[in-house]
């Protein structure tokens, strides 16, 4: 992610959904995708009140990917 002031903002936006894989009431992190070209991403815990923070779909992808591909399984334990 790149420190660019033009990225939106995404505060105040329905349409944030968390994963499945998150249990009930635990904090997890939430996204939303409804602005195109842009990704936010914010602590469920906190919701409105929490932080966004905006990526490109390329820099989500990356992510995901390198997730899929395991580079992250150190940070589960």
């Amino acid at each position: 992610m790149n420190n660019d002031s033009s990225r939106p903002t995404l505060l105040g936006l329905s349409g944030w959904w968390k994963s499945s894989y998150s249990a009930g009431s635990a904090g997890c992190v939430e996204v939303n995708d409804s602005v195109k070209g842009y990704v936010g991403v914010r602590d469920s815990k906190l919701g409105e009140n929490s932080p966004v923070l905006v990526f490109e779909p390329h820099e989500i992808k990356a992510f995901v990917l390198g997730a899929k591909n395991g580079e992250f399984d150190h940070l589960l334990t």
